[in-house]
Order: structure tokens, then C-alpha cells, then sequence
């Protein structure tokens, strides 16, 4: 299935989906609400098949806070790139899709740890790098540490 092909299959499967430019792969901007499922079927699809979640990153676009997969077929050798956000700063939650790709739990601590976004179903959230009592998220765009001089805004 080629980009032109797997692009229409997504957006049948997901009407509001919004197809992005990207020059390197297809991807693909998907509400939050359906990013699981969306993910679901792209991985147990025999016509997609999408086996390996080989990356997976939080950015902050402010006021929203993003999450991008990056989705390779191992068997059609295709890959695509599903992205999801929430505007909810105070309580971001996502679904987790750990259950779906397993090395998606160290990803979503990374991610929960220095954005501070909560995966719903995650088997064991908690922060990777910073220590447990940490006030803040460090790469947060409003995120500001006055004794380490550092200031993100």
C-alpha cells in the first residue's frame, strides 16, 4: 500500500483525521478521542499492519500539548506518522497504547515525566528522570526553575 493508499484508508476509518505535508512520511493528525482505536486497527489490519511503534515524543505546540508516533509496517515496509494533542494543560490525559506496542511504556514515562501528560490504562506511570517529588515540567515551553537559572517562556 503506497502513501496515496494508506492515507485514504485512514481517513475512511477516521473522517476527522487531517492529512499533514511532510516530504520523509505520510502523517496523519488525529483527535485525541480516537487515537487508540485508529491505532488499534492500523496494527491488527492485515492490510496495514503496523507491528513497531519506533518512536514516540511529546512536544509542546502551546497552548497544546502533542503527541507524535512514528508507526512502521515491518511485513509492507510503510511507515506513518499519527499525531494527537490536548489542550487541557492543567490535566492533559492521552490512551495509552501500550497495550498495543509495548515499548510504548518507557515513551510514555519519558513523555509524562518532562510534559507532564497521563496515559490512561499505562501499567505503571510514574517519572523516569526526575525525582518523584519534582514540582514542574522541565521541557514545558512555561516551565521556569529559578535556582537553576533556567526559563523556557
Amino acid at each position: 500500500m503506497d502513501n496515496e493508499a494508506l492515507k485514504t484508508w485512514i481517513l475512511a476509518l477516521v473522517p476527522e483525521a487531517v492529512a499533514e505535508e511532510n516530504k520523509q512520511y505520510l502523517t496523519l493528525k488525529i483527535p485525541a478521542e480516537k487515537l487508540h482505536d485508529t491505532a488499534k486497527a492500523l496494527k491488527e489490519s492485515a492490510e496495514t499492519s503496523f507491528d513497531y511503534l519506533f518512536c514516540m515524543t511529546g512536544v509542546d505546540m502551546q497552548p497544546a500539548l502533542m503527541v507524535v508516533y512514528h508507526l512502521q509496517s515491518i511485513k509492507h515496509r510503510h511507515v506513518i506518522v499519527l499525531k494527537t494533542e490536548t489542550i487541557d494543560r492543567e490535566n492533559p490525559e492521552l490512551d495509552s497504547v501500550t497495550d498495543l506496542w509495548r515499548g510504548a511504556e518507557l515513551h510514555e514515562d519519558e513523555i509524562y515525566d518532562m510534559f507532564g501528560i497521563k496515559f490512561r490504562n499505562h501499567p505503571n506511570l510514574r517519572r523516569m528522570f526526575m525525582p518523584d517529588d519534582w514540582q514542574g515540567y522541565p521541557l514545558r515551553k512555561d516551565y521556569s526553575d529559578a535556582v537553576n537559572i533556567i526559563d523556557l517562556s
